[in-house]
């Protein structure tokens, strides 16, 4: 699954060789957080963030195959949690 997230991820956006992924399992669930250039937020949400919903249907559609939720966040690089 976590392949699928980085090729739509990395698909979208201008600078794939900076985008960084934070990947935290605890079982059932996924934390995915997915840091980008801040030229590339745009490009990854698209507009009115239609391509993070689509992101996120594929993800939970393809993951229960596995029985687990994925949670994922997109952040712009420097941004505090």
């Amino acid at each position: 699954m976590i392949e699928l997230i980085k090729y739509v991820v990395e698909s979208f956006a201008e600078k794939p060789d900076e985008i960084e992924y934070d990947i935290k399992d605890s079982g059932k669930e996924v934390e995915v957080t997915i840091t980008l250039a801040d030229s590339d937020m745009g490009k990854v949400i698209g507009r009115q963030g239609k391509i993070a919903k689509a992101l996120r249907t594929l993800v939970r559609a393809g993951s229960q195959k596995e029985n687990k939720k994925y949670n994922i966040e997109i952040k712009e690089r420097g941004e505090k949690e």
